[in-house]
């Protein structure tokens, strides 16, 4: 399969672009592929203060440059809040982002436990549908670490992936621009660059390759 001329990805908060995709990214821009990243949600009022988004605003900036992106735009819709923006609305804003970058691959969150992603899928699949002028021809879902792995097996959806992109000479380059979270990226087991390692380092080893990055297939048209 070729790479894409163009790729859109949906974060539903910054850092999960990167901690879902970020070795792909990298790899992806270091083809050719235009990217542009869509961050809809963050640490906005009422429960957060202005300062806190504005600190992962620009984490998020540096951390698109260490990755190569150059095209990218933040929805500010207050995290943790997404489900009460009118869908219409939501749906609307994101489907925008998508037709105006006309992306060939889309990589949108799998809807994990937090409710923000969750939505924020939602709201991707509608703005991904196969209608119109030129829509995706693949939209793949990607993994965030911790918050995937917080569904409950047998209730909720489990991320069993289809689609692998091996990101063996992308892992640091990954790690690099997850540094740049400082705020988001502790030293916890759940969201540590050891985690991020360890998760690359297993969905390469399903794949006869170092490093790779996993993904559920919501459609490919070849």
């Amino acid at each position: 399969m070729e790479f894409p001329k163009s790729l859109v990805v949906i974060a539903p908060h910054p850092d999960d672009e990167t901690l879902g995709a970020g070795g792909a990214i990298a790899r992806l821009i270091d083809a050719g592929t235009e990217v542009s990243v869509l961050i809809v949600s963050g640490h906005l009022p009422p429960l957060y203060d202005d300062d806190a988004f504005k600190i992962t605003q620009d984490e998020a900036e540096k951390a698109f440059k260490v990755l190569g992106v150059k095209k990218f735009d933040f929805l500010k819709v207050p995290a943790t809040m997404v489900n009460q923006a009118p869908v219409s609305e939501l749906n609307g804003r994101i489907s925008q982002f998508v037709n105006a970058a006309k992306p060939d691959w889309v990589f949108i969150p799998f809807p994990d436990r937090h409710i923000d992603h969750r939505i924020i899928f939602d709201a991707s699949v509608v703005a991904c549908r196969p209608v119109g002028n030129r829509p995706p021809k693949v939209v793949l879902a990607y993994e965030t670490l911790s918050e995937t792995h917080w569904n409950v097996p047998g209730v909720e959806p489990a991320f069993v992936p289809e689609f692998f992109i091996d990101i063996t000479n992308h892992i640091e380059t990954k790690t690099s621009a997850l540094k740049e979270y400082a705020s988001q990226i502790s030293e916890a087991p759940s969201r540590s660059i050891d985690a991020v390692m360890a998760l690359a380092k297993f969905r390469g080893s399903q794949n006869g390759c170092s490093y790779a990055e996993a993904f559920k297939v919501v459609r490919i048209v070849v």
